[in-house]
C-alpha cells in the first residue's frame, strides 16, 4: 500500500497539515522507548495499589484496553493526579534512540504546517523528538493534557485538535502505528497513513495492536517512514527528495 508516485501526488497534493503520532510512530517498534514507558505504568500501579508485578500488569492493561489509556482508567475509577503519573511514567532514558536524519529531512521538506498528536504528555513528546533531532520541524503538539485526558481514537479529541489548530480535515494526513486511531480520522476526511514494523522487526506493542491487514480506511501503508516521505516530498512538490 506504499503507493506509486503518480498516486501519491494524486492522494497528497492537497495536503497542507501533515499530523504524526509520536510512539511507535516517529521512531520505530523495536525501539526500547515504548517498553520503558510501559514498565514505568506498572511500577506506577504497582505503587498505587500496593499489588506484586503480575497483578498490577493484569490491572495496567485492563485498563489500557478499556478506556485507551491507563491513565485513563485510574483517573476515571481511582482518581489519582494526571500530572503525577504522565512525570513519573516518561521519567526514562531516551539515550539510546539515535537521531534520525533522514527522517528530519523528510519532514522539513514537507509542505505546510506539521504537528505531533499523541496520547502521551507533552513533556515526553518534545524529549523525545529533540533526541530524534527533528522537534524544530513542528509547529505544536497536541497531546493527552490538551484532549482533557481523553485518548486517541474518542472523536471529541479529534475535533478538539482541529478547532485547536484551526485544520480544515480534507486538507490533513495523519501517520500513525495503531489503526483504530486512523479511523476516526478517516471519518473525518484527513488522509491516512498507517506505520508498521518491517517483516521480523521486533514489536513491543501489546498483540491486540498489531495489525496482520490494513482495514478499508487505511489509505496507505508502509514499514518505513522516511522512505515514504522521501517519495512523497517530490510527489507533492515536484521538487526532488531530500538527500
Amino acid at each position: 500500500m506504499d503507493g506509486a508516485a503518480s498516486n501519491l501526488s494524486e492522494a497528497f497534493s492537497h495536503v497542507d497539515t501533515w499530523v504524526f503520532d509520536l510512539d511507535n510512530t516517529l521512531y520505530a517498534s523495536d525501539s526500547d522507548l515504548w517498553p520503558k514507558i510501559d514498565q514505568r505504568i506498572t511500577l506506577y500501579v504497582m505503587q498505587l495499589f500496593g499489588e506484586d508485578g503480575l497483578s498490577a500488569r493484569a490491572l495496567q492493561k485492563y485498563y489500557y484496553q478499556r478506556y485507551g489509556t491507563t491513565l485513563r482508567g485510574i483517573m476515571e475509577e481511582n482518581g489519582v493526579d494526571p500530572a503525577h503519573f504522565l512525570d513519573f511514567a516518561h521519567d526514562i532514558d531516551r539515550s539510546a534512540l539515535a537521531a534520525d536524519p533522514a527522517l528530519s529531512r523528510a519532514i522539513g521538506a514537507l509542505p505546510g504546517r506539521k504537528l505531533i498528536l499523541t496520547n502521551g504528555s507533552r513533556g515526553h513528546a518534545e524529549a523525545t523528538a529533540t533526541q530524534l533531532g527533528i522537534l524544530h520541524h513542528f509547529e505544536d503538539i497536541f497531546d493527552i493534557v490538551s484532549g482533557d485526558y481523553l485518548p486517541k481514537p474518542e472523536m471529541a479529541t479529534y475535533r478538539r485538535f482541529f478547532e485547536r489548530h484551526a485544520i480544515e480535515p480534507a486538507k490533513a494526513a495523519m501517520f500513525e502505528d495503531l489503526e483504530r486511531n486512523l479511523k476516526p480520522a478517516k471519518e473525518s476526511g484527513m488522509r491516512t497513513v498507517l506505520v508498521m514494523p518491517k517483516t521480523g522487526q521486533q514489536d513491543h506493542r501489546d498483540g491486540w495492536e498489531k495489525v496482520v491487514s490494513a482495514p478499508d480506511y487505511i489509505d496507505y501503508a508502509t514499514d518505513d517512514l522516511s522512505t515514504f516521505l522521501g517519495r512523497l516530498v517530490p510527489a507533492v512538490t515536484g521538487r526532488a527528495a531530500p538527500v
